[in-house]
């Protein structure tokens, strides 16, 4: 049997009850039983990208890239805030793609799953993150297309998607991104 694909989830709004978040630990229950394991990556202690600091990095910089490095793709989950991404999740970005030259984005493959209690499933925030990925390398799934509206409804208090319409959605979600992260992914060398 092929082993499971490792992928870090990193979540744009640093909320602890986030709908994103919440949403994305429903996401994770589903998974289960397919060949991927998620694992959110926590961005709310990485300190501001600064490049005076490239010399003698923070720790939680380096920390940050490796267990980026290692991972096989890494599935983004965010709202929109003022019709783009989260100020963390930009920062998270920026920490991943420094030094020039050694960015641990390249050629990663990613998921960006947007969502918000409104009706447009954060769509701004979406293709702006979406802008970052083309520029960073990063080889992101187009189809299914993932704004996910109404989040503040969509999961119960044991952890799991609702609306059976949606849970079926996410799971072709979830089933689409391990094909293309095995398809465009360097999961060979890894040892997958």
């Amino acid at each position: 049997m092929t082993e499971k694909l490792d992928v870090v989830a990193l979540i744009g709004s640093l909320r602890r009850g986030s709908y994103t978040r919440q949403f994305v630990h429903a996401l994770i229950k589903l998974a289960e039983p397919t060949r991927l394991r998620i694992e959110i990556v926590e961005i709310g202690g990485l300190p501001l990208y600064n490049q005076d600091d490239e010399e003698h990095p923070p720790a939680p910089w380096v920390e940050f890239r490796s267990r980026v490095q290692r991972a096989n793709a890494v599935l983004f989950a965010t709202p929109e805030y003022n019709r783009t991404i989260p100020g963390g999740l930009k920062n998270a970005i920026d920490v991943g793609s420094r030094p020039y030259g050694k960015s641990v984005w390249q050629g990663k493959p990613a998921a960006v799953i947007s969502t918000s209690p409104g009706a447009m499933g954060a769509f701004g925030a979406n293709h702006c993150l979406r802008q970052s990925l083309v520029f960073l390398d990063m080889p992101a799934l187009q189809q299914p297309e993932a704004y996910i509206g109404g989040v503040d409804k969509l999961v119960n208090a044991a952890g799991e998607i609702t609306i059976p319409a949606t849970r079926e959605f996410c799971e072709k979600i979830l089933r689409s991104f391990e094909s293309w992260v095995r398809l465009t992914g360097d999961s060979g060398a890894r040892g997958l």
